[in-house]
């Protein structure tokens, strides 16, 4: 049965006790739309709540690339360019994150011929009176200036949950680069308590990991394709142990485009332009309802999936990871990612793979089953514990970290 004809299915149901003139529905498209409900968000979340098992069973994907600077920090693009680039690219939101400013009156829709996608505003924010500067904090929907914060981290991750939003350690391995004068931002402050997520996987710190020297600089800003690999093995460990310890972190990934230009000699390139960084890492999250339009509740809805972890990191460059699916069923409900379930009468693990990979299904961060060349995988277990899933792909002559799932948890 289709998605579509369940929802159906279930708000029949629930109206079946109600007149035809207090409830009904109609095909627009794909969506289903209540009479009476298309002006009612508390009616229709009525219904939601009710219908919920089954209405988990079609949600909606939006790719998202987050962590970017415009002209605003020490990026090199406007807002409308980056919002052109993203245009041009396959995402559906951005969300630009300058460096201890947050810039008002920019977020919207943006749309060309072809398509439309949303423009969301956050902030990395960090003590600049620290040196090195460590500790860089991803903010996302506080809609207040909190860099004045930026001194006592713990203070600022309280004031980004009181002010109603989402605090991501940013780039939290970020190793040196001596040879192009770039120094070590890694995260520091592990005592912290109450942020939201990790960046687990941000392009910029990989492509600083490759250059060795001068010439790594040089070859890798000409060949950007062979530089992504995977997450560092360090911030996945210190994931998992959180995740061990009970914590709900949530894991996204970050390109950290700045579209900086490069100039060694007489060769001058831009590094990465915002349009190359949007076909790479990026995260993928899942909806309820499909974007609508309007920009205040289409924000709510991003911010909403991004701190339940109903999401997964995707390296799109390869092949596009749009499709992908790791849901469990227990006798209740189907969870998503981010999600918990009851183990007592077993636990059915289903995942979907855009195309034919090496897929390992991970508890506790360690693997307890491996699949290759497959699309679609089944596990089932009662055992209690953190389960996600990792995919590899073979690309340019090297497997590479291609899907990196959120966790779904049984208890």
């Amino acid at each position: 049965m289709r998605a579509i004809d369940v929802i159906i299915n279930a708000i029949s149901r629930y109206t079946s006790t109600k007149t035809s003139k207090q409830f009904g529905s109609y095909y627009q498209g794909r969506r289903i739309i209540p009479y009476r409900l298309t002006n009612s968000q508390l009616e229709l979340n009525k219904i939601l709540n009710t219908c919920r098992p089954e209405i988990d069973l079609y949600m909606h994907e939006q790719v998202v690339n987050l962590h970017m600077h415009s002209v605003y920090s020490d990026g090199h693009g406007t807002h409308h360019q980056i919002a052109t680039a993203a245009l041009n690219s396959d995402v559906d939101i951005v969300i630009v994150t300058d460096h201890n400013v947050l810039v008002h009156g920019v977020e919207g829709y943006f749309q060309n011929n072809h398509r439309k996608i949303l423009l969301l505003i956050g902030e990395e924010i960090h003590d600049q009176t620290r040196q090195p500067q460590k500790n860089h904090l991803l903010v996302f929907g506080a809609n207040k200036e909190l860099s004045p914060q930026a001194t006592n981290t713990q203070q600022l991750i309280d004031d980004v949950r009181a002010s109603g939003g989402l605090s991501f350690l940013a780039h939290p391995v970020d190793p040196a680069a001596p040879a192009v004068g770039e120094g070590d931002l890694s995260w520091e402050n592990w005592d912290i308590v109450g942020f939201t997520g990790i960046e687990l996987w941000n392009a910029m710190s990989e492509f600083k990991s490759r250059l060795k020297t001068k010439l790594h600089a040089i070859y890798y800003a000409f060949n950007p394709n062979r530089i992504a690999s995977r997450p560092f093995s360090d911030i996945i460990k210190k994931w998992d142990e959180l995740l061990a310890a009970g914590k709900r972190i949530v894991a996204v990934g970050g390109s950290d485009a700045h579209a900086l230009p490069g100039k060694l000699g007489p060769l001058q390139k831009t590094l990465f332009p915002y349009e190359y960084h949007f076909r790479t890492i990026n995260t993928h999250i899942f909806t309820t309802f499909e974007m609508s339009g309007d920009l205040n509740q289409d924000r709510k809805m991003v911010l909403s999936s991004l701190e339940r972890g109903n999401a997964f990191i995707g390296y799109d460059l390869p092949a596009s990871t749009r499709g992908f699916r790791f849901t469990a069923k227990d006798k209740d409900r189907l969870a998503w990612m981010g999600d918990t379930v009851s183990g007592a009468l077993g636990v059915t693990f289903q995942i979907r793979i855009p195309y034919p990979a090496e897929c390992s299904l991970l508890k506790d961060g360690r693997i307890v089953k491996t699949w290759y060349n497959l699309e679609h995988c089944t596990y089932i277990t009662s055992d209690p514990g953190v389960y996600r899933v990792e995919v590899y792909i073979d690309y340019l002559g090297r497997k590479r970290g291609w899907i990196y799932s959120n966790p779904i948890f049984i208890r």
